[in-house]
């Protein structure tokens, strides 16, 4: 099986209140790609183009209190600079935990996740 690869993460749904904006920032801060289904939808593309691991839906509405989805980074300040150039809020960290080192950020619609790298 095959380890977690840098900036993915399984298929999850995020609402947003801006597709264009939210979009923008993802492409932006982890070089996601996305296949757009008008103005209704963008799924977010597998690494390799061939299929897809989420989407953004400006459909339901942005939750801070759902579960707390983690991407991995080769490179945790690398990316925490490529999340606040995008336009992201950093909201907690980056900090130690058992294995490695995290923090947590959220988007132009207020989605937050965490980012996380090996010790």
């Amino acid at each position: 099986m095959q380890g977690p690869q840098h900036h993915t993460l399984s298929y999850i749904e995020f609402g947003v209140t801006d597709l264009a904006a939210t979009r923008a920032f993802y492409e932006s801060a982890f070089g996601w790609s996305f296949n757009d289904y008008g103005p209704a939808y963008s799924g977010i593309r597998t690494p390799d183009g061939a299929g897809e691991i989420g989407g953004l839906n400006p459909g339901a509405p942005p939750s801070n209190d759902g579960p707390l989805v983690l991407l991995f980074s080769d490179d945790l300040e690398a990316t925490v600079e490529a999340v606040k150039t995008a336009g992201g809020t950093i909201v907690s960290g980056p900090y130690e935990f058992p294995g490695g080192r995290r923090f947590e950020f959220t988007d132009p619609s207020g989605n937050r996740l965490g980012v996380f790298a090996a010790a």
